[in-house]
């Protein structure tokens, strides 16, 4: 269960955004994207890698992107995949992944995680709202941007880093290293 309850430590957060989200036309810090993109990237790419591993079907089948309600298409993919993740069988089953051996439940914790904390923030900023990083959520970003080393900028993951001020905060050096400008 503690995959399950790390998954949520993320899921949470990231829900209150969603529902707090009134623009979904608004543009967000990740270049050409809207909020609506950044909701459906999330989900389709979660989605991806489960249905990579025989969980879900391939493709949108059974939630696929409602271009309207872009808080129904989370609100139905977090649900299905705490229920996933609740069981210990489906997350702890091993397989060799870009980073390494690994597990679906650490993998969606662990590389899914931090991207629902770094989207969070690109929504969150999108509408004029306080992501609310804490120090542990930096902590997560921090960690899992040593783990995942060059990998981490490969095309269609992490922007290169950006240059911060010696003078910059935390949650701004950190994101930098995710190509974002706090």
């Amino acid at each position: 269960m503690a995959t399950f309850h790390n998954w949520r430590t993320y899921a949470v957060p990231f829900s209150a955004v969603v529902a707090d989200t009134t623009d979904w036309d608004a543009a967000t810090p990740c270049t050409e994207w809207t909020a609506r993109d950044v909701v459906e990237h999330v989900v389709m790419t979660q989605r991806d890698f489960l249905a990579q591993h025989g969980l879900l079907p391939a493709g949108p089948a059974g939630i696929a992107p409602d271009g309207e309600r872009p808080d129904l298409l989370w609100k139905n993919h977090e649900s299905l995949v705490a229920a996933l993740l609740s069981d210990a069988a489906v997350a702890g089953r091993e397989f060799d992944g870009y980073f390494g051996p690994s597990t679906i439940g650490a993998t969606i914790v662990e590389f899914y995680g931090v991207d629902l904390l770094t989207h969070r923030w690109d929504l969150a900023v999108s509408q004029g709202l306080d992501p609310l990083l804490t120090g542990e959520d930096l902590d997560a970003i921090d960690a899992a941007m040593d783990s995942f080393g060059e990998q981490a900028y490969a095309p269609g993951l992490f922007a290169r880093p950006v240059g911060v001020p010696d003078s910059a905060d935390r949650r701004a050096v950190v994101l930098a290293r995710t190509g974002r400008r706090a």
